[in-house]
């Protein structure tokens, strides 16, 4: 829906199932004063004004989990595929540039006992670190708010500064929320301080990197190449330079483009409507607080 279209329909309802694409803003909450929950299609809630909801009462539902295992592969693939010059290699086919034998062509970088460093290990970067784990022996480090004992324990991962994970990490995957901290943190002071040799994935939000800084450090060689299924901005137009590198693989923010992973999507959204309604409680919640209020069934 357009924005004027989503207010539109909002005037008139209690309950609302949003996406990300849906500007849910304050003053889409002064329009829609007769809404009494949101539930958000998604595990990110970036498009939210968190905070006016919350001073509204406004309890805020969305779909954690549902699509770890789906968006950890196509971390794991787009970093594969950056690390090998896969799509760059595809579209040469496409050309008919595909000629004879060169022992010194298109050489990639293998991965096996490398150091994976993940930037926000929550569930998805947990299920990226299983898999480069398992498959190729990596190492991992990663850098949090706080320490996750878990995955130290399991994946003998290694909490360190986020400065110690740009230096160390041979491929730096990115599975944070976005927020005030996380805007624009991969910028051209943090991709100068990364290996000349390392590969950038982006699986979380455009917005946690500077794209024309991006395409910068890979033009300079500050790092050897990137995967991302998150662009910044979205859509990303057709002629941006990363579409035309070697070393550079994109996808169109299809992370969570699994049959499984938006059916556990969808359900887990109706359901936080569905149990508010029915028991008071939200079973995902992203502010709490608001259940606490005696009066948060109706606003005023």
């Amino acid at each position: 829906m357009k924005p004027d279209e989503l207010i539109s329909e909002g005037k008139n309802a209690d309950a609302m199932l949003t996406q990300l694409t849906d500007r849910i803003d304050a003053n889409f909450f002064e329009q829609c004063r007769r809404l009494e929950i949101i539930s958000q299609f998604s595990v990110g809630y970036d498009n939210i004004n968190v905070t006016e909801a919350t001073r509204l009462g406004i309890p805020l539902g969305y779909a954690p989990g549902a699509m770890s295992d789906a968006t950890a592969d196509v971390a794991f693939g787009l970093m594969i595929a950056a690390s090998r010059k896969m799509f760059y290699m595809h579209k040469a086919i496409e050309k008919g540039e595909w000629k004879d034998f060169n022992p010194n062509a298109n050489l990639g970088i293998e991965l096996r006992n490398k150091t994976l460093g993940i930037f926000g290990l929550g569930r998805i970067g947990f299920e990226m670190g299983i898999r480069c784990r398992g498959a190729y022996n990596m190492n991992i480090i990663y850098n949090n708010r706080k320490p996750n004992k878990e995955a130290e324990k399991i994946l003998n991962a290694r909490f360190v500064s986020f400065e110690e994970l740009l230096a160390n990490s041979d491929v730096l995957s990115v599975h944070c929320a976005l927020n005030n901290e996380t805007r624009g943190i991969f910028s051209q002071s943090s991709f100068s301080q990364m290996k000349p040799s390392s590969i950038f994935i982006n699986t979380a939000r455009g917005g946690v990197h500077n794209e024309i800084d991006l395409i910068d450090a890979l033009n300079k060689g500050m790092i050897w190449g990137a995967g991302l299924d998150v662009t910044n901005p979205e859509p990303m137009k057709s002629d941006n330079p990363l579409l035309s590198m070697a070393n550079v693989a994109v996808l169109p923010h299809i992370g969570s483009a699994t049959v499984e992973a938006r059916s556990q999507m969808a359900r887990l959204a109706a359901l936080n409507i569905v149990e508010f309604y029915t028991s008071g409680t939200v079973p995902n919640i992203i502010n709490p607080e608001t259940l606490l209020l005696k009066d948060h069934l109706r606003r005023p």
